[in-house]
């Protein structure tokens, strides 16, 4: 009887200390992979870099920058929505790869369901742009001059299915215009045509548009945003000039669908703290990134609402 109550007392003993003490959460105990669907120097690529900077003193472990360009980052994409869900690979979401690309041809994952989302991080105002000698001051002057030369005005992207692409297919469709799409090898390559006067019409953000803007060259008419810009105050938003467009070229972290909750919690908070400290404000004034932090899900909702506002205008050109 003695032994039994001494065994009970133990069995009690075990059971409080474990109530008593916390749920040890989720840490890594590797590095942690963040994949970037694009080349180093990008502006991709500069975010994750940044963002990397200014976390790592939150982590135990290296964040490691991988690159895995082509396909406009659905090559990145894909890599990261096969992989473990173990927190240990993510990738940098939010653009072509999540929100445009899909809406162009068939791809292996939908940024929709195939992903676990963990934060927005900024999110990058598109830019409409036009030659500075081409006589056109406002995006009401670029509808009008568009419509009376119907499937004669051109416009330039970083390539076809990009989200600079669909951008102004989108423009086209609630502006009743009918510019035609000229890709090229790359956002700077577009507005490097626009400047030599191959094209009517450009697309970037502010970091690309900035060079052709202090030159003269080229002119800003408007951009995609529902809010200002600090970088470019007197440029109007297109809702301010009639048209209901909200489009961004944002950037995130997600992960492969399934992640655990306390694996995505604990990735959720700490890459948050950062985006408090002085070295990413120091660096994104900088690079004049606009922080646009959004929780997990709130990420997903915008991506999967810009999914679907450019699925409506890419079908409409078919």
């Amino acid at each position: 009887m003695k032994n039994i109550r001494t065994a009970l007392a133990a069995s009690v003993f075990t059971l409080g200390a474990l109530i008593a003490s916390p749920v040890v959460a989720w840490e890594p105990t590797k590095p942690i992979k963040l994949v970037v669907g694009f080349s180093p120097g990008g502006g991709t690529d500069a975010i994750a870099r940044t963002v990397a900077s200014a976390a790592q003193e939150f982590f135990p472990v290296p964040l490691v920058i991988v690159n895995r360009s082509g396909a406009s980052g659905t090559l990145a994409a894909e890599f990261v929505a096969s992989s473990k869900p173990d927190g240990y690979t993510l990738l940098v979401a939010g653009g072509s790869e999540s929100t445009s690309v899909g809406n162009h041809r068939p791809l292996k994952y939908d940024i929709r369901k195939d992903f676990t989302p963990i934060m927005r991080i900024n999110r990058y105002r598109i830019f409409l742009a036009v030659n500075a000698k081409s006589g056109i001051k406002t995006v009401k002057d670029l509808v009008e001059k568009a419509k009376s030369a119907p499937g004669k005005m051109a416009f330039s992207s970083g390539g076809n299915g990009s989200l600079y692409h669909s951008a102004m297919l989108v423009f086209n469709r609630e502006t009743g215009t009918d510019m035609k799409h000229v890709p090229y090898k790359g956002g700077a390559l577009g507005l490097a045509a626009l400047v030599g006067g191959h094209v009517d019409v450009g697309v970037g953000a502010a970091l690309e548009v900035k060079p052709h803007v202090d030159s003269g060259k080229i002119v800003l008419i408007g951009h995609t945003s529902p809010d200002p810009t600090d970088a470019y105050p007197d440029v109007p938003t297109l809702q301010d000039e009639g048209y209901d467009i909200v489009l961004g070229n944002m950037k995130g972290f997600v992960g492969p669908a399934g992640m655990p909750a306390d694996v995505t919690q604990y990735l959720h908070d700490n890459f948050k703290k950062a985006l408090e400290t002085d070295t990413w404000k120091r660096l994104a004034k900088k690079q004049k990134i606009d922080t646009a932090y959004a929780n997990g899900p709130d990420f997903l909702e915008a991506m999967a609402g810009m999914y679907n506002v450019i699925g409506k205008a890419v079908k409409g050109t078919k």
